[in-house]
């Protein structure tokens, strides 16, 4: 935990006084507003360049108050909060009164969690009260997981980042709705699909499209400048090197099978074996090759299993066809 409490005390002054706050949780860093002032909520979708009718993700400190911030907690919602709050898991549920309708993009649910950082669960504390966040960054590119990402694509636009160090999950939150009998999974992401249903003790579907609008369904999300293509395993280094030859400045993300390999291309992320330290430098290895000059990237999805699942939506949001500039 790097804030000192002189940060996060400074830190909830700026939001009760309608700022924005930058605020690390255990997936990726937040913009933070007041959840219960729709002036700063407005802000939020006006610096990220976010549509207003996304919704936004609020964050309380602890699962006891989840009561207070919608119209009713179902069985599921609360064993599932039981179990995997503070965590990187969001459920949606029917907004209470206390949530005002910009935090949702003007629907009747809303999506709430307990973030698993010392620094974001101190900042609630100190609050008092929820905070919206999605995360800091501009509306469709790469999340960013460290204080230094915040800084360099939001700059000035946010009035306080609250360092927390790295992010120690790297991908967001698992969406769950919870409004129906029968739970489904909105979004892929830090719990995994397994561990769910483990406890839910039944299979969860995970819906190419819902009624339900929650963060990361549009087309082209979590992408960086350069494209990004994707392709089958063993295709991603003849790929790559037929790219380069026809002129690309092309970036890499190896998979392990290909570990030691050498590839004729301008740029070469090797990825880590482990499905949790994929998901940890994901975004970070993106930011990387747009750093070092890509203008496209390949890849290859991982086996869509654990943490794998979130990965594979993330690369596939990444590849998606991007408005006109």
């Amino acid at each position: 935990m790097t804030a000192s409490t002189h940060d996060i005390e400074k830190a909830a002054g700026v939001l009760r006084a309608g700022g924005l706050v930058a605020l690390p949780t255990e997936t990726v860093y937040g913009l933070g507003a007041n959840a219960e002032d729709p002036v700063a909520v407005a802000r939020i979708f006006q610096t990220k360049g976010r549509p207003p009718s996304h919704p936004l993700i609020v964050h309380i400190a602890d699962a006891e108050h989840l009561d207070d911030w919608v119209e009713t907690v179902p069985a599921a919602a609360r064993l599932l909060a039981d179990h995997f709050w503070p965590g990187p898991l969001t459920l949606v549920l029917r907004r209470g009164r206390r949530v005002p309708l910009e935090a949702t993009g003007g629907l009747e649910t809303v999506a709430v969690r307990v973030p698993d950082h010392p620094v974001a669960r101190a900042l609630l504390t100190a609050f008092g009260g929820g905070i919206t966040a999605p995360s800091a960054n501009r509306f469709g590119s790469v999340s960013p997981t460290t204080a230094d990402h915040v800084r360099a694509e939001l700059g000035d636009a946010v009035d306080f980042v609250l360092d927390g160090g790295p992010c120690q999950v790297g991908v967001e939150s698992t969406i769950v709705d919870v409004t129906n009998e029968t739970p489904s999974i909105l979004r892929p992401g830090g719990v995994t699909r397994e561990d769910l249903e483990a406890v839910l003790g039944f299979p969860l579907a995970v819906p190419s499209t819902s009624r339900v609008r929650v963060p990361g369904q549009h087309p082209s999300h979590y992408a960086p400048r350069a494209r990004v293509v994707l392709v089958e395993p063993e295709k991603v280094v003849t790929e790559a090197e037929l790219a380069q030859e026809l002129g690309h400045q092309v970036g890499v993300l190896l998979p392990p099978s290909f570990a030691g390999a050498t590839v004729k291309a301008h740029a070469l992320v090797a990825l880590p074996g482990s499905m949790d330290a994929y998901a940890r430098g994901l975004y970070g290895f993106l930011r990387e090759l747009d750093e070092r000059g890509c203008d496209l990237i390949v890849a290859a999805l991982p086996v869509e299993e654990g943490l794998g699942l979130a990965i594979a939506n993330r690369l596939l949001r990444a590849a998606g066809p991007r408005p006109p500039a």
